[in-house]
């Protein structure tokens, strides 16, 4: 007789025992911030200060948030006094208004090496510009520096960042752009991505696209059902990948993507793509279509990669896939009806979900404790340093609207707390007590933290992004897992961990992470260091 799979007689007796799970039973707890953040933020990003970058587009009218006096930007027509983009401390829960000046809806973003946010494109006045933000901690007067004396070579909509292994920006794409540039500007200029075009479809899914640096220094570019491993300093494609079955993935249609952790001898990078729309639900603006609830998972770097196909707790359009420090993946915002655009989305999705990539398939998932706060076009999920996840905007509709309709503008900012941050967990919390400021590529280091019980395994020390969050991507996100020894005893409830630092730039490119310490799958605060 042939044996049951352990997995399916684990699914069966959960399907058999099942009970409706309350609120207070499961994982993850929930925490208001900011009650009314002046934007509703499209763009979100963490800076190496811990403060956090909100931003929204230009044009959107009055928001609810002024610019300090006699600081108005001037259009053609008339000055514009309210804020468009603000700095928030998400510690001391403050906020101080920025000024942008030219418009930055659907626009990208990376940070460069130096900690600098590198934020590129938008609509009209915005489609070429190139903005630098420097940031600062909370009590600094850091912000928006447009440049002047260069712009980008064609105007970029929707398109996608990613920090090279160089140091350099790649910007991929965008409406009406089936091209790549970069910054700083290379002698080719920009250069035809065909590509792109090939993937373009009546609706234009091929937006956004998702764009992961794999650990052999080239790039994985998927686009509405298509991928392909692309270098992009020949500017050709190396390897085409089986087409993910289910539907468009990218804008409008709106699943997401990650890369998981790498880790080991980082010879192997695994990418996941979750949800989106069905084909027609943009055209037809049918907000009752139900979304995809299906995940590909593909080894990138094998030598015959195929999608392995799993299905999700919920179906779900616009969602954030945010890298927690522990490798688990969390699933948050969006809906389970529609599509992304104006008033195009319906049946908001408030559960989260946690996948966890080294389980078997049917037990991957597990539904998280549901939110309150629809969060639908426009949203954004953040790390932070502390392990909790921010949320932020919502605003499915052309202007600010907060009466009569059904979805309003959303200015609440939210914080999501893991299970790994409750309470009876803090006695197997590390905290670090040293760190270098700067790692060298290769080189061996030691991280110093404390736990108040003794250590038991081995601790994790992985390195986390600050990606660009934005239209349920966020561009440059990474985690790596450091080669690590056993914690050394260095005093009482001192422990030593000696490092090895990423090998190179294809693995971590150079710039600012967070440093986390993982002891049985409870993160320490982060330390911020520099990658050189």
């Amino acid at each position: 007789m042939e044996t049951i799979p352990l997995f399916v007689i684990c699914f069966l007796i959960q399907l058999f025992t099942f009970q409706t799970p309350t609120r207070a039973t499961l994982p993850g707890t929930w925490e208001l911030l900011v009650q009314n953040a002046g934007i509703a933020s499209m763009h979100t990003t963490v800076t190496r200060f811990n403060t956090v970058i909100l931003l929204d587009r230009t044009n959107i009218g009055p928001t609810r948030k002024l610019l300090p006096k006699n600081h108005c930007r001037f259009t053609k027509t008339k000055p514009d006094c309210y804020a468009h983009s603000v700095l928030f401390d998400p510690i001391k829960n403050q906020l101080r208004p920025l000024k942008i000046l030219t418009d930055t809806w659907c626009s990208s973003g990376s940070f460069l090496p130096n900690g600098s946010l590198l934020q590129t494109g938008g609509d009209l006045d915005g489609f070429k510009k190139i903005r630098i933000f420097n940031p600062c901690d909370s009590t600094g007067s850091c912000d928006w520096e447009e440049l002047n004396d260069v712009e980008l070579s064609e105007g970029r909509w929707y398109a996608t960042n990613q920090i090279l292994p160089d140091g350099s920006i790649i910007i991929i794409g965008g409406r009406g752009s089936n091209t790549v540039e970069f910054y700083p500007k290379r002698e080719n200029g920009v250069v035809l991505f065909p590509f792109l075009q090939e993937t373009e479809d009546t609706q234009m899914d091929n937006l956004y696209p998702y764009v992961h640096l794999l650990p052999n220094g080239k790039l994985f570019v998927f686009a509405n059902t298509k991928s392909v491993m692309y270098d992009f300093n020949e500017n050709r494609v190396v390897r085409v990948y089986p087409e993910l079955t289910g539907g468009p993935r990218n804008y409008p249609s709106a699943g997401s993507s990650v890369m998981l952790a790498l880790e080991g001898e980082f010879s192997e990078a695994v990418v996941v793509v979750c949800g989106g729309a069905q084909y027609g639900a943009f055209l037809e603006r049918n907000t009752d279509i139900p979304a995809h609830g299906s995940c590909g998972r593909i080894m990138a770097t094998g030598s015959d990669p195929v999608w392995e196909m799993e299905d999700m707790p919920f179906a779900r359009i616009m969602g954030d896939m945010v890298i927690l420090p522990t490798g688990d993946v969390l699933i948050i915002n969006g809906a389970m009806k529609g599509t992304q655009g104006f008033e195009m989305g319906s049946d908001p999705c408030l559960n989260p979900v946690l996948y966890r990539p080294g389980e078997p398939v049917g037990l991957r998932f597990m539904v998280l404790n549901p939110g309150t706060v629809p969060r639908l076009y426009h949203s954004t999920a953040n790390l932070l340093p502390d392990g909790r996840v921010l949320l932020a905007g919502s605003n499915p509709h052309v202007f600010y609207r907060f009466v009569d309709v059904e979805f309003a503008t959303e200015l609440k900012i939210e914080a999501f707390s893991p299970e790994y941050l409750d309470s009876d967990k803090a006695n197997i919390r590390p905290k670090i007590l040293e760190v270098p400021e700067t790692v060298l590529y290769g080189v061996g280091f030691d991280v110093v933290v404390s736990v108040p019980l003794p250590v038991v395994g081995i601790i994790e020390v992985n390195l986390g992004s600050a990606p660009f969050a934005t239209h349920s991507f966020s561009q440059g996100q990474r985690l790596i897992k450091l080669g690590v020894a056993s914690a050394m005893v260095d005093g009482d409830q001192r422990w030593r961990i000696r490092c090895t630092a990423p090998p190179s730039g294809m693995v971590a490119p150079p710039g600012y992470y967070m440093l986390f310490a993982v002891n049985q799958g409870v993160p320490s605060v982060a330390r911020w260091i520099h990658m050189s």
